[in-house]
């Protein structure tokens, strides 16, 4: 079957879209020996497609893994002995964090989690060191400045008198922390709780597991690499 070269390097975890667009107007895609042009189809089964001279394999098997990194584990060394080399995490959590980490060796997934230009949703559940009040939720719904810079809006819930929820569409360091104390309010406990489409309330801190196939399913169609 057909289909745009950019989709084509993108499933084989090649690169991005956009990227595939550079290599494509670059010069550096041919298809049965002629350069490609943006726009371009072609069939992987049939037809030869080369990126910069190396013909273009078929898609790696992908991994997908979830887990529950604890506190006080560094984001490198929550990484199972047994998939090292296989999968790198998909951002980070700093030491005093819990909560959701994704395993993949999927690096079109990866660039669409972390590249703050695709606005995709990290949720937490935070719980404060003192009440936190209506008026500073709101501030850290509007965004607060960082850095000289102003974070980007985000959706707040209201748990508890000390506790709530955010979604957050970017991940600067320490980013809820920071904006926790920059509000007068200073993080207690933080736990992320979703990924985009990925949930898992169940799974212990240390845990690891394979998502299933509708969790891949969801989770690549939510970031547009599967329609």
């Amino acid at each position: 079957m057909q289909e745009r070269l950019q989709k084509i390097l993108s499933a084989r975890g090649i690169c991005s879209r956009r990227k595939a667009e550079e290599y494509i107007q670059a010069g550096l895609v041919k298809v049965n020996g002629e350069v490609a042009m943006l726009g371009q189809k072609a069939d992987p089964e049939k037809d030869v497609i080369k990126v910069d001279g190396t013909v273009l394999k078929a898609r790696q098997e992908m991994l997908y893994f979830v887990m529950n990194k604890p506190v006080g584990v560094e984001t490198l060394d929550a990484v199972p002995a047994t998939l090292h080399g296989a999968v790198f995490h998909v951002g980070r959590l700093d030491k005093d964090t819990e909560g959701l980490l994704l395993l993949t060796n999927d690096g079109s997934l990866a660039y669409r989690l972390t590249h703050p230009k695709f606005d995709h949703e990290k949720e937490y559940e935070v719980t404060t060191v003192r009440s936190i009040t209506d008026g500073q939720l709101h501030k850290l719904e509007r965004g607060v400045t960082i850095d000289g810079s102003k974070t980007k809006p985000a959706k707040v819930r209201r748990l508890g008198a000390s506790s709530f929820t955010i979604a957050l569409t970017e991940g600067r360091n320490r980013q809820i922390r920071r904006m926790c104390q920059k509000v007068g309010c200073p993080v207690k406990f933080l736990k992320r709780v979703r990924i985009m489409t990925l949930t898992d309330p169940k799974l212990k801190p240390g845990q690891v597991r394979q998502l299933t196939k509708k969790e891949c399913d969801n989770l690549l169609y939510a970031v547009g690499l599967q329609s």
